[in-house]
C-alpha cells in the first residue's frame, strides 16, 4: 500500500515524540501489505474498524492514539485523514467528513 499524507505522521510525531516507534512500525507494516479487502486488513490489524465509507480506524499504542484513513483497496493506497488522541477522536461528529 502507498501512504498519502505521510507528512501528517511526521508532524504528529514531532508533537508527540512518544508515538514515533509505534507510528514508524504502523507505517512499515502498511507499506508492505497488499490488502484486497477489509478482511485482509483485519488479519493484519485485528483492532482496525470500518467506520464509514472506506474510512478505517487504526488503534495506536494500545488505543491511546488513533488514525483514521481512507483505504482504497483497488488502487492500493491509504490516505490519512486524521491522527490524534483517543479523546480527540471521540469529539469527531461525522467521521466521513474529516
Amino acid at each position: 500500500m502507498r501512504i498519502f499524507t505521510e507528512q501528517a505522521l511526521k508532524e504528529f510525531i514531532s508533537k508527540h515524540p512518544e508515538t514515533e516507534f509505534a507510528l514508524q512500525e504502523w507505517k512499515y507494516v502498511v507499506r508492505h501489505c497488499k490488502w484486497k479487502n477489509y478482511a485482509e486488513l483485519k488479519d493484519t490489524f485485528n483492532s482496525a474498524d470500518l467506520v464509514g465509507k472506506q474510512h478505517y480506524v487504526f488503534n495506536i499504542m494500545g488505543n491511546k492514539y488513533r488514525i483514521v484513513a481512507v483505504v482504497k483497496f483497488s488502487l492500493q493506497f491509504i490516505y490519512i485523514r486524521f491522527i490524534g488522541t483517543h479523546q480527540e477522536y471521540d469529539r469527531i461528529r461525522n467521521i466521513e467528513n474529516i
